[in-house]
């Protein structure tokens, strides 16, 4: 019998409820895998779980009559705030365009924006989002709302898509996420708190709620929910977790102001160590006993000193029940899918995903990962799946492709791999093509082989050109991902990149570039030494996951953010696409059945199109 249909013998067994919470922001795409996975758990323990996609019902609701309305009646506010300001200290630019834009929101044009942004979801979640032209326009509607928005919450900034909310408050301290939590002119979680996740509470009476804290982004309205919580539901405990939370696992315990507004916090894996506090909570037991968890009670903040990794061969398949899988913004549902914890290569000098795990890297048979993907396909009715482990294995790369083949699967998916040597074979992607494979996610770096080496890569460019062409010519999408400023580069190695890229452009289709941030757990942050590295921690930012930093030589921070803004002005004009969304692409890339979507490309309206399109 599975440890979770177990359960703790000297745990109470009262069934619970827990509700739990996928906070904004994060593109409404798909169902972020936590949730589920979590829920599977809980559920096979004979717990009741409430999932909550509070980030796509947020959206749901500023895209609606109802939602733009109430935002709509806040504005006087905004209006009656700038007044006061101009009469104390004059307004600047960007206040006045802003009272300005507001006082130009009539209820007109309120109920036209209303109504086009009804028909733009209408567009994205129905046959219509394959036509370019209206899949366009729909976005651009969610661009004119969410900047409509941003004026009644200004100088708070909310836009979709892309993913750019921001709130006039440093992440990475801890007093300004207080004081950004309290703000109600800027602060919008406060209003989809009371719209959408207190109501919720209310109806549901759980005794335990979950927040699922994968982007420090997502921290102020993580918090902002927690505050509010504990004001409205002081009996409910509160716990929070994800990447982030794992990441500031030293530094929460010395937060008490932090910690108040929540009563626990998972780091690492999270199924067994949620189950466990949930069966011990309200027992006897201490919640010293519950692995992977700090958690707060009347002597102070205290840290388990147990420590435990996931049997991944014994994870349940992850339970997607109770979320409104009909609500997210695309035609087809598309379910993520993880066989993998951990990544097989784990070398590269600049990542710090290995922090996520106390674990190497571990992964499920391939006969389990078939008939998990075979039961939600059949559950869910939907053939689209999305595999974002952190790099999926070339050996099971391989065995899954023709796994999919043989079992007759019939399913649409994209993934995440790294440049190896053992995967630039034709046959391999003949097979992954046939298999149902539209979209890679590939991790370049960098087309310099000095820099390749100095990362620990353990790729070549040779090895890099090879692939894209063979995965390219089987058509399958190819996005790759890179940046500039590793410690030690130097603009002719940056050089070397971009000229990689512009030389192969026939078999890289989009791209996403970046800039090298100096992470608190990376290699190359514990190594600081051997790459000429130093880096500042300042005591103010308490909170920080990156750091500043100096080098002895190469690219400094703005040499990288200058180069990068040149090649963003400067690179090929295929890779300007008039839809960037990752999930939008692979559908795209699956409906019509070829790379070559050159509808796509920005200049597709005036037919510029290269030779090879």
């Amino acid at each position: 019998m599975s440890l979770y249909t177990m359960g703790d013998k000297n745990a109470c067994h009262r069934t619970k409820k827990i509700m739990l919470v996928f906070p904004p922001d994060w593109f409404p795409s798909e169902p972020y895998l936590s949730l589920p996975s979590l829920t599977a758990v809980l559920r096979s323990a004979g717990h009741l779980v409430v999932q909550k996609d509070v980030n796509l019902e947020m959206y749901d609701w500023f895209f609606s009559s109802n939602g733009l309305q109430l935002i709509f009646e806040k504005a006087p506010k905004q209006l009656e705030r700038l007044k006061n300001k101009s009469a104390l200290l004059g307004l600047d630019d960007n206040d006045r365009s802003i009272k300005q834009a507001l006082t130009g929101c009539t209820k007109a044009r309120i109920k036209e924006l209303s109504q086009h942004a009804e028909e733009a979801k209408k567009i994205v979640t129905s046959p219509d989002f394959f036509d370019v032209k209206k899949l366009e326009w729909a976005i651009n509607i969610f661009h004119e709302v969410t900047s409509f928005i941003s004026l009644v919450y200004a100088p708070a900034i909310i836009r979709l898509p892309p993913m750019e909310t921001t709130l006039p408050y440093n992440t990475f301290i801890s007093s300004e996420l207080l004081k950004a939590i309290k703000d109600a002119q800027v602060n919008v979680y406060r209003d989809v708190y009371k719209q959408i996740l207190q109501p919720s509470i209310h109806a549901e009476n759980p005794d335990i709620i979950g927040i699922s804290i994968v982007l420090k982004q997502q921290l102020i309205s993580s918090l902002t929910f927690c505050s509010l919580i504990k004001e409205d539901f002081p009996h409910i405990h509160i716990t929070i977790g994800g990447n982030t939370i794992t990441r500031l696992r030293d530094i929460l315990p010395e937060k008490p102001d932090l910690f108040a507004v929540f009563d626990s916090a998972i780091v690492f894996e999270g199924e067994t160590a949620l189950l466990k506090l949930v069966e011990t909570l309200g027992t006897t037991r201490n919640l010293a006993t519950v692995p992977n968890v700090i958690f707060r009670d009347a002597s102070g903040i205290h840290t388990s000193p147990l420590i435990m990794a996931e049997d991944v061969t014994r994870l349940l398949v992850p339970d997607f029940d109770g979320l409104p899988l009909e609500k997210y913004f695309v035609p087809e549902l598309i379910l993520p899918y993880v066989a993998t914890r951990g990544c097989y290569w784990g070398r590269c000098k600049f990542c710090d995903h290995g922090e996520g795990y106390t674990a190497g890297y571990r992964a499920k048979k391939i006969s389990q990962i078939i008939n998990d993907i075979h039961y939600l396909q059949n559950k869910y009715h939907t053939h689209n799946f999305h595999f974002p482990d952190e790099s999926y294995p070339p050996a099971l790369f391989k065995k899954l492709s023709y796994a999919l083949i043989k079992n007759n699967m019939n399913i649409a998916w994209m993934t995440h791999l790294r440049f190896e040597n053992s995967l630039t074979n034709e046959e391999i992607w003949e097979t992954a093509a046939n298999a149902g494979c539209k979209y890679l996610h590939l991790g370049f770096e960098s087309g310099s082989e000095r820099i390749l080496k100095r990362m620990d890569k353990s790729t070549t460019t040779n090895i890099m050109r090879k692939m894209l062409k063979i995965s390219s010519n089987a058509g399958i999408w190819n996005h790759v991902m890179g940046f500039f400023g590793f410690p030690g580069e130097s603009y002719e190695d940056a050089q070397q990149t971009i000229q990689f890229l512009e030389e192969n452009k026939e078999f890289v289709h989009s791209i996403g570039f970046g800039t090298f941030d100096l992470c608190k757990y990376a290699p190359v942050t514990k190594e600081n030494n051997t790459f000429g590295v130093t880096y500042y921690k300042n005591p103010e930012w308490d909170l920080a996951l990156n750091y500043y930093y100096t080098v002895d030589e190469g690219l400094g921070i703005e040499d990288s953010e200058k180069l990068l803004e040149a090649f963003e002005k400067n690179h090929y004009e295929g890779w300007d696409l008039r839809i960037f969304i990752r999930e939008y692409v692979f559908l795209y890339v699956a409906h019509y059945g070829t790379n070559r979507l050159y509808s796509l490309l920005c200049n597709s309206q005036n037919r510029n199109i290269p030779d090879f399109l």
